[in-house]
């Protein structure tokens, strides 16, 4: 398992994380890697296929638009817009 040095940790926030870690009844490194898990993972993290479904439903698509949208995808490929 990887392993992590913070430098120049100014002695403030040492002070906050072992009293937040005692807080928590945990050891300070194990406050510091529940503050980082949070940091990178929270648990409301943006989702692409959520969302994208929730978009489809607001828009009014329903299971038949998509299955539709499906069927014409797979027949022919898509032709570039002529411009200008």
């Amino acid at each position: 398992m990887p392993a992590v040095t913070i430098r120049n940790l100014p002695d403030e926030t040492h002070r906050a994380r072992k009293s937040r870690a005692a807080q928590h009844g945990r050891s300070a490194e194990a406050e510091m890697r529940a503050i980082l898990e949070a940091a990178v993972r929270p648990e409301t993290r943006l989702r692409l296929d959520t969302t994208l479904f929730e978009l489809g439903r607001k828009a009014g698509l329903t299971n038949a638009d998509i299955d539709a949208l499906n069927a014409a995808k797979e027949q022919a490929p898509a032709e570039p817009i002529a411009l200008g």
